[in-house]
């Protein structure tokens, strides 16, 4: 009879698997309330939280704060629209082109982010769009649309199509069967949609690069304080709370989404 524990080699290399991916954060964890100023020094030389009041009050953090935000939230309600009809329109009907259409959607996630960033840039130019928060938007959306599809078509096939029938048997017309009937059995796979969507707009570094013009993101912000060293301890904390504000939707979407990995495009 086979034991189901792991070996305790298979369980040390998993372990050196997870210290060797999560060490860099808690680095950054680690010197952003390192009292000195300038240089990645070891032991840390004290604890501080003056850092925290520096990025408070630094404009520019501010700005690339809100407009993060802004365009993540944009792009996530523009996702969360065309992610849901997509599903709606494609999960239990089998047509000429149908697997055209789910490639389609897939593609941009799939593809490397720069092919993507330069195929964006190059449609609005072509279409005479000048980069701005519209096209960091649009760009944003184009990846973000796959995971709420995602979310959205695996909760469909989980839900029973002749609830619908009985629905508009019972004299429901299109709107009271979609906020009575659908949407209930698909608000939590649209949530955790939206969340994910959220967290991958908001760290997106790539195709912004392309597609933001003269606007600058969160994400560009830490890219450029690259060439400031004295700015190592504001740009911790900066880079902290961009793993917070990706990670709590992320668990937030597990969360909502956990038991559903044996669901037919339940992918994750």
């Amino acid at each position: 009879m086979h034991s189901e524990q792991a070996s305790w080699g298979l369980r040390l290399a998993a372990w050196g698997g997870l210290v060797f991916l999560h060490f860099p954060i808690l680095v950054i964890l680690l010197y952003a309330f390192n009292t000195e100023e300038s240089a990645y020094s070891f032991p840390l030389r004290g604890f501080t939280l003056e850092w925290f009041a520096v990025v408070a009050g630094r404009e520019d953090v501010l700005q690339a704060i809100i407009l993060s935000v802004k365009v993540a939230c944009l792009a996530t309600a523009l996702a969360m629209v065309l992610g849901t009809l997509a599903a709606a329109a494609l999960y239990r009907r089998d047509f000429f082109g149908k697997e055209s259409i789910t490639l389609m959607l897939i593609l941009p996630i799939a593809l490397p982010g720069i092919i993507t960033g330069i195929a964006l840039l190059s449609a609005f130019k072509s279409l005479g769009i000048e980069p701005g928060i519209f096209t960091i938007v649009v760009g944003h959306a184009t990846f973000c649309v796959v995971i709420v599809y995602n979310n959205v078509i695996a909760r469909f096939r989980r839900t029973s199509h002749s609830l619908i029938e009985a629905s508009m048997d019972l004299g429901a017309d299109g709107w009271q069967t979609f906020r009575y009937i659908i949407l209930p059995n698909i608000a939590t796979a649209l949530l955790a949609g939206g969340m994910l969507a959220f967290a991958l707009s908001f760290d997106e570094i790539i195709v912004t690069t392309f597609t933001a013009g003269h606007e600058q993101t969160l994400p560009l912000w830490l890219l450029s304080q690259l060439s400031r060293p004295r700015d190592v301890p504001v740009t911790n904390v900066v880079a902290l709370l961009v793993m917070l504000a990706t990670m709590l939707p992320i668990l937030g979407a597990y969360y909502l989404t956990r038991g559903t990995e044996t669901v037919a495009g339940g992918g994750k």
